[in-house]
């Protein structure tokens, strides 16, 4: 079969298209034929081994995983004799991020626990856009931002992989959203339902006070503090993505910052999850929540798929086609 294989960081220059053996699925696992695939920021740790912190669990030297690919969506062709979940034939969708990655692949074997069944009314492009991102927005939101029904949230990042997805997993939980994007995204945010949309290249948004109970950050380089006047008292900020700089405000002023006031700064560990991935993909069986995709790419197009991705203007999701 044909894989993306990655022997050494570096830039996407060191990524090639090899024949490699097809995989056989064991007990507990099933064999996936791969229809596409997608780019999350993980995909770039994965192949840059940066920030340096993340080379304890993606290898110190060299990648641990050597076919690199989160997302998929495909068809199961083979099944292990003790799962349970599905069977062959059954059209399905995951992110392999904690079982071994591999989807830049035209097959792939996963365990059970890692997908969902892909709902009838999106396309395999579409599957395979949603699981880390979308999984990602609603921990985000859910888990560490504690949202509820009435909030005003702000997303910085809005017109992203993951904010597209969080500006409407937010609305469906009943929130006020605005999302913060640039001139060109201002449309993609309307066609989505954000509420209120504010272009970053013509208005300072960090000028007012006290505005927000949530604020879901994505993407930018904004310092904490920026954030943190945006903040209702008791008002929760959640590190998503962002500067390596923003990172570590996070990581080590955070703690700080929540033990001495009321107002709480955290960041997110995404960790996939099927009970969320078959929550999200209620959310798109019903029409609340729809994938957006910037641009598609055949898997032989790989270097340029990533070279587009790392420039971080993509609005929505990038996809591969295997």
């Amino acid at each position: 079969m044909k894989a993306v294989v990655c022997d050494k960081y570096g830039s996407p220059d060191v990524l090639e298209l090899q024949e490699i053996k097809k995989p056989l699925p064991t007990e507990n696992q099933v064999l996936v034929k791969v229809h596409a695939a997608s780019l999350n920021f993980g995909n770039l740790v994965l192949l840059k081994g940066k920030p340096l912190l993340a080379r304890f669990a993606f290898g110190l030297t060299k990648p641990k995983y050597s076919i690199p690919g989160g997302d998929i969506a495909g068809t199961i062709e083979a099944v292990g004799k003790d799962v349970k979940q599905f069977h062959i034939g059954d059209e399905v969708f995951g992110d392999l991020s904690r079982c071994g990655w591999g989807g830049f692949a035209e097959y792939v074997t996963v365990p059970e626990s890692a997908l969902a069944i892909k709902p009838t009314n999106i396309s395999f492009e579409e599957a395979a856009a949603t699981p880390m991102a979308g999984v990602t927005a609603l921990q985000g939101l859910r888990n560490k931002g504690k949202i509820k029904s009435g909030d005003k949230v702000l997303i910085y990042g809005a017109s992203g992989g993951i904010g597209t997805f969080a500006v409407q997993i937010a609305k469906s939980l009943g929130a006020e959203v605005t999302g913060v994007c640039s001139t060109r995204n201002v449309e993609i945010l309307r066609s989505i339902g954000a509420d209120h949309i504010i272009d970053y290249s013509k208005e300072d948004f960090t000028q007012v006070e006290d505005c927000y109970d949530l604020i879901l950050g994505v993407n930018g380089s904004n310092s904490i503090s920026a954030f943190k006047r945006l903040l209702k008292p008791n008002g929760i900020f959640v590190h998503v993505g962002g500067s390596e700089a923003q990172l570590y405000q996070t990581l080590f002023l955070g703690p700080f910052i929540s033990m001495t006031g009321h107002k709480k700064i955290s960041s997110l560990l995404q960790r996939a999850n099927q009970e969320d991935l078959n929550y999200v993909k209620e959310l798109l069986e019903t029409g609340q929540v729809k994938p957006i995709i910037d641009k598609r790419y055949k898997i032989s197009e790989i270097i340029d798929a990533f070279n587009y991705f790392q420039e971080g203007h993509a609005q929505g999701k990038v996809v591969i086609t295997v």
